[in-house]
């Protein structure tokens, strides 16, 4: 393959590889670069190879001779210079590609690449885990359940983004529908007790009286699930408790509580923040990038009610939510 073969797919045209050829010649021989470095090149594919096609070159050149002269060094060493002031823009690119138009647009799709992974992961680890491959050894059930976890945390970060970039607020089930909280307390468990095991813990539920409602069962639980997540990142010893009470009329009121090291007073001006950053390791952050409690705030206030925090630093945090959720005459289509 010729050289201009490996070039044919950056350039439209020899004109432009000559052009290109001169643009850097040029740099080259422009006086002293430690007191006037030369103009920058603009950055692009074939900038970027011909460089690397002119730094082979000499390196060749190099290696046919006894002692290298100094002139030739210096070649080798202003084109080093040169591929590095052609690759130090593309961070900046990035960034303008993700402050332009189309950027929140990158993100949703970065978002779902990542997630669709995430899911057959989900979907293996828990076909694994039914036995339905073959039997599994307890360890082996276990370690399934980690996967399966730490799957399941990466696929709500990138949920997170998505939802984020949505407005946070979009109820999936748009209209009311009967539900069981109970089947909503349940499947929260499942799903984090690999988590809670790992580090000792205890996951407690505890339902309503009456379980079957008309709401949004699942905005409901993602929150639930969401703050239960949260709870088991910061609490080493103890449990985590969640719980739903019949309050006055229809209102049923949602608790998650944990005995974890509480939120430092500092970290509760900006704890619904998303898109923030700690100050220092370790400290209280719902993640890295504070998605998981704004979006939380967000489908909460969506169904009509506020998100509270009470929290004791060494003792623990509880977050509450009430919602007027009504029973359905006999339990429609579900049973208590």
């Amino acid at each position: 393959m010729t050289e201009w073969e490996t070039l044919q797919p950056h350039a439209a045209s020899e004109r432009e590889v000559i052009d290109g050829v001169e643009a850097i010649g040029g740099a080259l021989c422009e006086g002293d670069w430690e007191t006037s470095p030369p103009e920058p090149i603009p950055p692009s594919p074939l900038s970027r190879r011909l460089v690397a096609l002119l730094r082979r070159g000499v390196i060749a050149e190099v290696a046919h001779l006894d002692i290298p002269t100094a002139d030739t060094l210096q070649v080798l060493h202003q084109l080093e210079q040169i591929a590095e002031q052609l690759e130090s823009p593309w961070d900046h690119h990035f960034t303008d590609q993700l402050a332009g138009p189309d950027g929140l647009e990158l993100v949703v799709e970065v978002a779902h690449d990542l997630r669709s992974p995430l899911t057959s992961i989900l979907f293996l680890a828990e076909t694994l885990q039914r036995g339905q491959s073959g039997s599994i050894t307890p360890l082996q059930e276990r370690q399934l359940g980690l996967i399966y976890s730490a799957a399941f945390g990466l696929s709500a970060v990138a949920s997170d983004v998505i939802e984020l970039a949505r407005g946070g607020d979009r109820l999936v089930d748009l209209d009311p529908m009967p539900f069981s909280v109970s089947d909503i307390l349940e499947s929260v468990r499942d799903i984090v007790l690999p988590m809670a095991e790992e580090k000792g813990l205890e996951v407690k539920v505890t339902p309503p009286r009456q379980p079957v409602r008309i709401g949004h069962p699942v905005a409901i639980n993602r929150v639930l699930l969401n703050l239960t997540t949260n709870a088991l990142k910061f609490t080493d010893e103890g449990s985590v408790h969640v719980s739903a009470t019949d309050a006055a009329g229809d209102l049923l009121t949602f608790v998650v509580r944990d005995t974890g090291r509480g939120i430092p007073p500092h970290a509760l001006a900006m704890l619904f923040e998303p898109f923030r950053r700690r100050q220092r390791d370790r400290e209280y952050s719902f993640s890295g990038s504070g998605l998981g409690l704004s979006i939380c705030r967000k489908l909460v206030e969506a169904m009509g009610a506020e998100l509270l925090v009470e929290t004791y630093e060494g003792e623990g945090t509880q977050f509450t939510f009430s919602l007027a959720l009504p029973s359905p005459e006999g339990g429609i289509g579900l049973q208590a």
